[in-house]
């Protein structure tokens, strides 16, 4: 169980962990973006201004004559390249032949607004559009990295827009070069009175010590978040763990000792497992403890049901074990039954379907030379059909024994069980009264199977004797009576409606064709083999199909040394 918790544990950690690594890097990208956009936005505006302040205050016909006359020099050959100090040195000699003392006063001017504003440059230019360079006019820089009047410079690829249209000016641009590494740089125009334009100031401010407090600011705000993110997360996992993991392993826990308790026999009572908990978090937790609380209660009113139930059922089971022994003991299953007489042989055998069923059995000796025999079939399986079997079973034996015909039997015996038959339960019957002696059988039929005879050197077939109505399904009912004889070796077999009706596990009904051929395949058979063939016939066809009815089979042989008996059916 706790390497359950620790994996839970675990998971939650890392969860946490990685949303806020990402919450931490969201917050550092967007907090440096701002301030970074801020810084940018403020130097851009300084700039702006100063380059607007420089084109106000100096003197435009004085920028105006000099630019003039610096581009005629310029134009006469753009962007010159020198191959030596000398050549520069010349190149540079035409502009300063040009400067006078208007141009001093324009150096001065911008001088007093570059030291006033603190910048790193302050210059007026020519831009070209032709050639998309520029050609310092005036330099306010009396440093010796200073471009002096007259050189030149290209025009960045992102002001190509503002050198088209030179009347907006140069909007606030960052650039980082090796010589004077981070600048914000910003032109304003300088226009004649008819607005014409006729250079621009352009300032350039130096970064360097704002970039290094942007990336000073980066990393304390990298490490700010990296200790906030270390204890929100401690925080954040110890309160999962309080929240979440530690209820969960407790449920967890007591579910183990739940089963454990179970699986050692302990049954439900009023004190639960679950009781002991007693976790109040407000939410799903405390739901899903609830859930499990509940869970066993019912689990433990289940298994007292069930422990019931099974008491019942077992009840139930030892007493139809009871009265399984009891309906197999009210039938004759004492084999030789007569071992007395040698005129005859009979067996028979019932298989229920149930623990107790429907289908019975029955022959005595109604004198010393009269033997009755019964087959029947009650409609309906277990329980209520045994009930009636006996009923049915008791009333004819107690009829024969009174001397009653098969016929006047099956007549009495119908009205006595229509009598309160409110289950609307019958039962088929074949009564037959044998007379030892002459091999006369005397018999009725009430809705029954029709028997099979097999004569001596001949084989079975059946006799479709005359059939009556089922006994307890009207009352009043008159049944017909008819006699046979067997002569000596022959065979009689009845059998109830489960013999032909056996089903495969393709709906395939047994048959009476196929009993026929079980009765047929070996000759002169003893009546207990008989039946065992038919028996083992029909477990062979149905294989591993569920039984659905009761099997009953009932089977006479006269002996072959009675004398033979002369008759016809």
């Amino acid at each position: 169980m706790k390497k359950v918790r620790r994996s839970l544990s675990r998971k939650i950690a890392v969860m946490i962990l990685l949303f806020a690594f990402l919450l931490a890097v969201a917050a550092t990208f967007v907090s440096y973006h701002i301030f970074s956009n801020t810084v940018d936005d403020y130097y851009g505006r300084i700039a702006m201004n100063v380059a607007r302040t420089a084109a106000a205050v100096v003197d435009k016909h004085q920028v105006k004559y000099y630019t003039d006359a610096f581009r005629d020099i310029y134009l006469a050959d753009p962007a010159p390249e020198w191959n030596s100090d000398e050549e520069y040195a010349a190149y540079l000699a035409e502009y300063d032949a040009l400067k006078e003392e208007g141009y001093q006063q324009l150096f001065d001017t911008l001088y007093e607004v570059k030291e006033a504003n603190s910048v790193l440059a302050l210059y007026i230019v020519y831009m070209d559009q032709q050639t998309k360079t520029c050609v310092y006019i005036v330099n306010a820089d009396i440093s010796e990295e200073a471009c002096p009047a007259g050189t030149w410079d290209i025009v960045y690829e992102q002001n190509y827009e503002a050198l088209a249209h030179p009347e907006g000016g140069f909007p606030a641009y960052i650039t980082r070069t090796e010589e004077f590494g981070w600048l914000c740089s910003a032109g304003a125009p300088i226009l004649d009175e008819d607005g014409t334009v006729i250079a621009h100031a352009m300032v350039d401010v130096s970064m360097e010590k704002v970039m290094k407090i942007r990336y000073s600011y980066l990393v304390k705000l990298i490490i700010l978040l990296i200790v906030l993110t270390v204890i929100l997360t401690c925080l954040a996992i110890r309160w999962m763990n309080r929240a979440v993991v530690r209820p969960i392993d407790r449920l967890t826990f007591s579910a183990a000792q739940y089963v454990q308790e179970k699986s050692e026999g302990h049954q439900g009572g009023e004190t639960f497992v679950f009781d002991k908990l007693q976790i109040r978090t407000g939410d799903e937790i405390e739901n899903l403890f609830l859930a499990f609380h509940q869970m066993e209660q019912d689990i433990n009113q289940y298994i007292e049901d069930i422990t019931l139930v099974t008491a019942e059922k077992e009840r139930i089971g030892a007493e139809l074990n009871v009265a399984t022994q009891i309906q197999a003991d009210m039938l004759p299953s004492i084999f030789p039954a007569f071992p007395e007489r040698k005129e005859f042989d009979i067996f028979a055998s019932m298989d229920p379907a149930k623990e107790v069923g429907g289908d019975f059995y029955d022959f005595f000796l109604v004198d010393e030379d009269h033997l009755a025999m019964v087959i029947a079939d009650v409609s309906g399986k277990g329980v209520p059909a045994a009930l009636f079997m006996v009923i049915t079973k008791t009333l004819i034996k107690n009829q024969v024994m009174m001397g009653g015909s098969p016929k006047a039997v099956l007549e009495a015996v119908n009205n006595q069980l229509c009598e309160n038959n409110e289950a609307e339960m019958f039962v088929t019957v074949w009564l037959a009264v044998y007379e030892i002696s002459t091999g006369k059988v005397t018999a009725a039929n009430a809705g029954h199977e029709y028997p099979a005879i097999r004569r001596v050197g001949g084989s079975f077939e059946l006799f479709k004797d005359p059939h009556g109505f089922v006994l307890a399904g009207m009352e009043n009912v008159r049944y017909k009576e008819y006699e046979f004889e067997l002569h000596a070796g022959d065979t009689l077999f009845v059998y109830t409606d489960g013999v032909p009706e056996a089903t495969d596990a393709g709906q395939t009904l047994f048959g009476t064709e196929r009993m026929l051929e079980a009765l047929n395949e070996k000759d002169d058979t003893d009546p207990w083999k008989l039946v065992e063939g038919v028996k083992n016939e029909i477990d062979r066809f149905v294989g591993e199909a569920m039984q659905f009815d009761d099997i009953t089979m009932l089977s006479l042989q006269v002996a072959a040394a009675d004398p033979a008996i002369v008759g016809e059916i």
